[in-house]
């Protein structure tokens, strides 16, 4: 099995050391092929790469549909750049929620800070919009499985950075241990829809108020 690669989008220290124990098993090269062609391929390579994950989004991790909205959002094609972005956010809060490490968690903001600028600004514009794109991001996400491997986002916490450091740490560790227990993952699934919904209707809410 190749060696697990933070996929980037966290803090340099983070990244610096090589995982090492469980946290090397996770997997992260499908992610990080996807990522590099997005951000550095040919145009053709992009386009086949947006259209790989257009055909099976549930096998990409989130941060390729942060990096993918940014690519279809300078090309114009803004609605589904937004879609993708929520879509990406909203499959991060999960990884993150059902994640074991709460210093891994703050990769979600990161990953908003720096990639939805643009698209926020864009899509509340139009509130009506923003409001029926956030409703179709949630129910998609409830009925696309998760076929990737949620623990990327472990790789962006404390806990990796000091089992890098000390392999002896590591070998206390096991691959179920880096997770809440999958029997909480339904549950946990449908609170963070819940709660990211409800969270964009009450910011809509208070701007429609504030336009009256």
């Amino acid at each position: 099995m190749h060696a697990a690669t933070p996929l980037p989008i966290a803090p340099p220290a983070t990244q610096a050391l090589a995982p090492v124990g469980v946290f090397a098993q996770i997997e992260t090269k499908l992610g990080q092929e996807a990522l590099r062609l997005l951000s550095q391929g040919s145009p053709q390579q992009q386009q086949n790469v947006l259209d790989r994950v257009r055909s099976a989004p549930e096998r990409f991790q989130p941060p390729v549909l942060y990096v993918m909205s940014q690519l279809l959002f300078k090309a114009g094609q803004k609605d589904e750049a937004a879609f993708w972005f929520y879509a990406g956010q909203l499959r991060a809060r999960f990884d993150a929620n059902r994640c074991a490490d709460p210093t891994a968690r703050p990769a979600v903001d990161v990953m908003n800070q720096n990639f939805g600028g643009p698209i926020n600004r864009y899509l509340f514009q139009d509130l009506d919009n923003a409001q029926a794109l956030i409703a179709k991001v949630v129910e998609w996400d409830r009925r696309t499985p998760y076929a990737y491997d949620p623990r990327w986002i472990n790789l962006h916490g404390v806990q990796a950075v000091q089992t890098a450091k000390d392999p002896q740490l590591a070998k206390t560790l096991t691959k179920e241990s880096l997770s809440l227990p999958q029997s909480e993952w339904p549950a946990l699934a449908e609170q963070t829809r819940s709660k990211f919904l409800q969270g964009f209707i009450d910011a809509i809410s208070q701007l429609k108020a504030v336009s009256k």
